[in-house]
């Protein structure tokens, strides 16, 4: 319609009415009898009894104008006086204050509405207050956090640490705590979750003040209410930092209107009455067909109707909609009557009928009403649709979520509106995500599944890999009836949410069709640039909460998103035979490097991507025939200069969309053409630069000789899974581990009934007190796991069903693919974004952790083949030079660490080619400086626990008592040896002569810095201890202090298995470095073995504290890898050997026996031939430990102490003949001059943060002093040569030497 006058002329068809003696000829025009009855059948008045024929007026086009003003005639004087109602001051249109009504930072939406807290705790209040009457408005929770909502008076002084409900003549209520608050504080209502509405009523007459959750009365909250002169309360609302809401005051429909409460702004009664009667009129088109043949009017089903394009319907529809047209663009007329019809029309009929009259009133609203009002009018449609569905209740079969998404589906499915929804609303204005989420419901019983799982039914303990599970077996019988009942409750409610699920999918299929590209461009790419614009604001604008999209809701969208990605993949390949099926699906590495997908800021590899633009240009053209544009290196090089400098004017701007062109080299590199590039934006790309045409391959542009020429799929289809893995990497996988915080509270839950169970059948039965406090606490542990168990059925069957977790193992396997086919490229490796190995690493630790008991990993397809593709992508990258960032870095070799911890992984690494696992290895033994090493040592102790002296256990001795931690975590797995990978490290350690050396340097070198770190921090805490004064130790320090603790025990362990493998390194000294490996490793076990066994001495103490973090801290795990060493090179060792190893133990000036002795229990020495004595109970001992320690390994270290003893009875002797005749020794001068070289040390930052590096004494070198009764305190070759502990002359190391 081209006007909206009076006088009406159609623009896009001319309804001009023929004369008398045409009518006959034209199809569609009626007589006037016909027309007379079809006009009244359609505009008859509800409120009137249809009059006789013959006293009806008649009715034409030309009097239908005046007929249908007299219908829509409504008694509106009493809306000019809106504004001026009785009890109510302030505009007529309520929004939120954010001009002066408010406290703190907040975030406002545009319509005035919706607000988001940015600040500590900020208030806002409304522009209406109310003084008289009764008064109610709708609060929309949008997160479940920390707020106060209720109402306020002007007077109240609100700041960032009181708020609505904190001072006088404020109310609140709290759904977050479950409290109500004015001035003081009380229990009340019930707890809210995100997808509530509260409604807030006030009652002035009677001055009371309730409030209603999702129509559901809490009671009265508060009565006798200041009332009387200058009192006038206003709607107001505190909130914490990132929570949201929405208000609604009436500007939109209550949801749960109150039968005497009136909104705070009058809706529009006398347009909804208009509306209400032109829908009506509307409905009578749908329902009345005219039979111009015989003459009558023929009554029809709605869903048969079709338009036929009968001027005489034609005309009527465009009278009705010239009117209906400015109604339907107001946003409480839309969801009052159009969402309304529209829902019904979808609850009575099947969804092919619901289709059939959706499409027909699309149509006709496309045909009849202006553009900018169509558009309105969707954009409203799509906007309470949404509010509808995030806002409905859960209720037992999920009936509003349906009826909400199959009418969303309905409107979808028209295709102009479908392309308009997805250009400009559906990404633009609102948060389309949340049509693919299923809120969980926070309270069971109002979700009905209580009826749906009758039996509750928890494990006993989780069966994830590497913890004991209770098999099936051991249950009871009745066990097995409830764990059986239980389950079939949870398969109910699985179906049910199935349902909701599926129609979710149909909408992504919808809005993924690449097949409606009539006149225009089809709906899929339409869909890619707003979703990459999605994926850009949620990567680039992470903690700006207006633009992200909650984590819970993203995972819904992943997986709906990924099975309707495989369906049109599949769907492909059934009509190609050529390409892939979506079970071989990965990204062409091409994809990384030839700018047709922009990674906004996004990490790559190996670097940023203007760095490796200019650093690999010449790999680029001769790998992949592609020239970087110069102008786009020239842009980026100004950018590395000044990123702080203005952007440069829109139209001196390097435009980024640079489709790609031609360009002859003056000299090919190859055969083929080489093709400019530049970065392509989202918006600017076409159908073209997507799929790509005749010599432009599109994403695929620039394909390496490695990678197949046939195509894998669609290449939009490529970039959907680009950005499904994208997602994963955002907020997926956190937000899958924080879900499995409800199956932790099941445990927890379950081991309090079981300790209470036993503690009732335990206690006596005359202590009733106890057995009824007993009894209550069983009572309440059981409640709360009725209701835990249920919520775990809900959540299983949403999050971590078999189907969600078929889902994350693909996207494992389309990212291991992707990087094996990325690695194969060399040095264009480096392009790949970082969070294709961040998605790998996480995806396989999820499937691991987060979805039993229920579901095992073992079950999956391919599981094997899987563990072993990562397995070799971890061992080869974790030291890939073409990996730069540190982030990533140190996630490998976490993952690796972690990797081979687990019996199952371990045994892939092993099945990985030989020449990947020598490379693992090898790159495991470069030497520790000037890289992280921390990780690759706790890597190689993995591979040795459970070989070692005493090295079987899981948890160490003395914790065994306390609570014990997550089982699950890779550091208490049992051990799982890996023989194989240490003769690889034996047969690398022979290999050559320097490997040995450099390693064996490295290994000692970081064992004497983290054993000076803990004696120095040791030291600060016994100090900080003795003060009399209250004081207080970080836990930072005591955490650092325990790594560097655990440092020394692994380092000590990787020295262990050293000598074990290879003990030639050490003993044979016709190897240049021996015996200087060999007297460093001398020095540093007897430094070691002085702090700890030392009586009363510092170590005791700190030990004796027991502080918390220090719980590692103990002489057992310490003092067995020592004693591990101790044994392989005095007892294991050839005879030549043994002694080489003695006489350079002996003569280190700080060894000591009473040491050794200390190990077995003794205070001194046993006198030579005598029998050991019974260990003393108070004191440490190796034979109080005989559940970790094999008789074998007892009897090695007896007989270490009784050569140790005899070896050093006879060094005594040769010291006093040569002491009578006056000789001294002197080493060599070489030897001096290289062991007064001090190392360097400085990867403290790179292992444990920021801690400061600990200072290094240095001395003048000088001949060694003959050895005292304090070694402690002197400086040898040995010592020097090791950069000695940091030990204070006044504070030896034993006072009793």
């Amino acid at each position: 319609m081209a006007s909206k006058g009076s006088s009406m002329s159609f623009s896009r068809k001319s309804y001009r009415l023929t004369s008398d003696a045409e009518k006959s000829r034209v199809t569609g025009i009626v007589h006037e009898k016909l027309l007379n009855d079809y006009l009244h059948r359609i505009f008859s008045s509800p409120e009137h009894a249809p009059a006789a024929a013959a006293s009806r007026k008649p009715l034409n086009f030309q009097n239908l104008p005046e007929h249908l003003d007299q219908l829509l005639h409504v008694e509106d004087e009493d809306e000019e006086s809106q504004g001026q109602v009785e009890g109510r001051l302030g505009p007529s249109t309520v929004v939120l204050d954010h001009t002066g009504g408010f406290e703190g930072l907040l975030l406002v939406d545009d319509d005035l509405l919706g607000v988001i807290g940015h600040s500590n705790f900020g208030t806002i209040r409304s522009t209406t207050c109310v003084y008289k009457g009764k008064w109610v408005y709708e609060v929309l929770i949008s997160s479940q956090g920390l707020m106060q909502i209720g109402w306020c008076t002007i007077n109240c002084r609100f700041n960032q640490e009181e708020g609505v409900g904190d001072t006088h003549n404020s109310y609140a209520y709290d759904g977050n705590r479950v409290r109500k608050w004015n001035v003081t504080t009380t229990n009340y209502g019930k707890a809210w979750a995100a997808g509530d509405i509260v409604s807030c009523l006030i009652d002035l007459d009677d001055g009371t003040l309730s409030f209603c959750l999702n129509g559901v009365s809490l009671g009265t909250a508060f009565e006798n209410l200041s009332r009387g002169l200058g009192m006038a309360y206003f709607p107001a609302i505190s909130l914490s930092f990132k929570e949201s809401v929405a208000f609604n005051f009436g500007s939109r429909p209550l949801r749960y209107p109150v039968a005497g409460y009136r909104p705070l702004q009058d809706p529009p009664r006398a347009d909804l009455v208009r509306a209400q009667k032109l829908l009506g009129c509307f409905r009578a088109v749908l329902s009345v067909e005219l039979d111009p043949v015989e003459g009558r009017l023929v009554e029809k089903d709605s869903s048969e109707w079709q338009l036929q394009g009968q001027p005489t319907v034609l005309l009527t529809l465009a009278h009705i909609f010239h009117r209906f047209a400015p109604l339907l663009r107001k946003v409480y007329l839309v969801e009052a009557v159009l969402v309304s019809f529209l829902r019904g029309v979808v609850e009575a009929g099947s969804p092919a009928q619901a289709q059939a009259v959706v499409r027909q009133v699309l149509d006709l609203l496309w045909l009849f009403m202006e553009d900018y009002e169509v558009q309105d009018c969707l954009k409203q449609l799509m906007m309470s649709l949404l509010r509808l569905y995030r806002f409905s209740p859960i209720v037992p079969d999920l009936g509003l979520q349906i009826h909400y998404l199959r009418l969303t589906i309905a409107i979808l499915r028209h295709e102009k509106s479908r392309k308009f929804l997805l250009s400009n609303v559906l990404f633009d204005v609102l948060r389309s995500v949340v049509f693919f989420y299923i809120k969980s419901p926070l309270r069971v019983e109002e979700a009905g599944l209580q009826e749906l799982i009758p039996t509750t039914w928890w494990p006993h303990r989780s069966s994830r890999e590497g913890k004991d599970s209770k098999d099936v077996k051991d249950e009871t019988a009745e066990e097995r009836v409830r764990r059986r009942a239980y389950e079939r409750g949870c398969q109910r409610l699985k179906k049910r949410i199935e349902v909701v699920e599926e129609l979710q999918v149909q909408i992504l299929k919808l809005l993924l069709n690449n097949k409606d590209d009539n006149g225009g461009e089809a709906s899929r790419y339409i869909f890619l640039t707003k979703f990459r614009k999605f994926l850009q604001e949620n990567a680039s604008g992470r903690g700006n909460m207006p633009v992200l999209c909650p984590p819970e809701y993203m995972v819904c969208f992943l997986h709906r998103l990924i099975s309707a990605l495989r369906y049109y993949w599949d769907e492909y390949k059934a009509s190609n035979p050529r390409a892939s099926f979506s079970e071989e699906a990965y990204i062409p590495p091409q994809v990384f490097y030839n700018g047709k997908v922009d990674y906004f800021d996004l990490q790559r590899l190996g670097g940023l991507l203007s760095h490796l633009r200019k650093t690999l240009k010449d790999d680029l053209a001769s790998k992949a025939n592609i020239l970087i544009d110069p102008l786009e290196l020239q842009a980026a090089t100004m950018d590395d200069l000044d990123e702080d400098e203005e952007p440069a004017p829109p139209a001196a701007q390097v435009p980024r969309t640079a489709a790609v062109s031609l360009m002859t080299p003056r000299r090919p590199l190859s055969t083929s053409e080489k093709v400019k590039v530049r970065t392509l934006s989202a918006e600017q790309r076409t159908r073209e630069d997507i799929e790509g045409s005749h010599w432009n391959e599109g994403l695929l542009l620039g394909r390496p000789p490695e990678e197949p020429e046939q195509p894998l799929t669609e290449n939009s289809l490529l970039e959907v899974l680009d950005g499904a893995v994208m997602m994963y990497n955002l907020s997926v996988h956190q937000q899958l581990g924080k879900m499995v915080g409800v199956s932790d509270d099941v445990n927890e839950y379950a081991i309090a009934l079981r300790d209470t169970e036993d503690k009732l059948r335990r206690c006596p039965k005359r202590r009733k007190d106890i057995i009824a406090e007993l009894t209550k606490s069983q009572k309440v542990f059981s409640e709360k796991l009725d209701h835990l168990s249920r919520r775990l059925a809900w959540v299983h069957a949403t999050v971590y069903s078999q189907e969600k977790m078929l889902d994350i193992y693909w996207l494992l396997r389309v990212c291991l693919r992707t990087i094996e086919h990325g690695d194969r490229t060399g040095s264009l490796f480096a392009f790949m974004p970082e969070f294709y190995l961040s998605v790998a690493i996480n995806s396989y630790s999820a499937l691991k952790n987060y979805f039993g008991p229920v579901h095992s990993m073992e079950e999956l397809p391919g599981y094997e083949e899987t563990l072993t593709r990562l397995a070799a992508i971890l061992a080869k990258h974790f030291a890939d030079t073409r990996i730069v960032g540190t982030d990533i870095r140190d996630s490998l070799m976490q993952a690796l660490a972690s990797y081979v911890c687990y019996p199952h992984s371990l045994r892939a690494v092993e099945r990985i080619p030989e020449e990947q696992r020598v490379a693992m290895v090898r790159s495991l033994l470069a030497p520790y400086e000037q890289r992280p090493w921390a990780q690759t040592n706790w890597i190689l102790v993995r591979l040795w626990r459970g070989c070692g002296f005493g090295y079987r256990y899981t948890r160490l001795p003395h914790l065994l008592k306390t609570k014990p931690e997550d089982a699950n975590l890779p550091s208490l797995q049992k051990p799982c040896p890996s023989t194989l990978l240490q003769q690889h490290m034996a047969e690398l350690l022979r290999e050559g002569p320097d490997v040995a050396p450099s390693f064996l340097n490295s290994v000692l070198n970081q064992l004497n810095w983290a054993f000076s770190e803990f004696i120095g921090m040791i030291q600060e805490i016994q100090q900080a201890a003795e003060r009399l004064e209250r004081n207080f130790v970080d836990s930072r320090q005591l955490k650092v202090c325990a790594t560097c603790f655990d440092l020394s025990v692994s380092l000590l362990r990787v020295l262990e298995m050293t000598i074990t493998l290879v003990p030639e390194i050490f003993l044979d000294w016709a190897r240049p470095t021996s015996e200087m490996l060999l007297r460093r490793l001398a020095q540093l076990l007897n430094q070691v073995l002085n702090r700890v066994t030392a009586e009363r001495n510092l170590f005791d103490r700190v030990v004796t504290l027991r502080l918390p973090g220090l719980e590692s801290v103990d002489h057992y795990p310490i003092l067995v890898a020592v004693t591990g060493i101790l044994v392989r090179l005095l007892v294991h060792g050839p005879a030549s050997g043994t002694e080489r190893a003695t006489s350079v133990l002996l003569a280190d000036p700080c060894f000591q026996l009473r040491s050794i002795c200390y190990l077995l229990g003794q205070p001194e020495p046993p006198a030579p031939g005598t029998a050991l004595p019974a260990p003393d109970r108070k004191r440490f001992s190796l034979q109080s430990y005989t559940d970790y320690i094999s008789a074998e390994e007892l009897a090695q270290v007896e007989q270490m102490l009784a050569h140790l003893t005899s070896a050093s009875a006879q060094a005594a002797a040769a010291s006093l003949v040569s002491g009578h005749h006056g000789t001294q020794v002197y080493a060599p001068a070489y030897m001096l001059a290289q062991l007064c070289t001090l190392f360097r040390y400085s990867l403290l930052s790179a292992c444990l943060g920021d801690h400061p590096q600990p200072t290094l004494y240095s001395a003048p070198c000088s001949p060694p002093a003959r050895k005292t009764s304090a070694p402690s305190a002197m400086l040898t070759p040995s010592l020097l040569c090791s950069s000695p502990v940091a030990i204070s002359p006044a504070k030896p190391a034993s006072t009793s030497t």
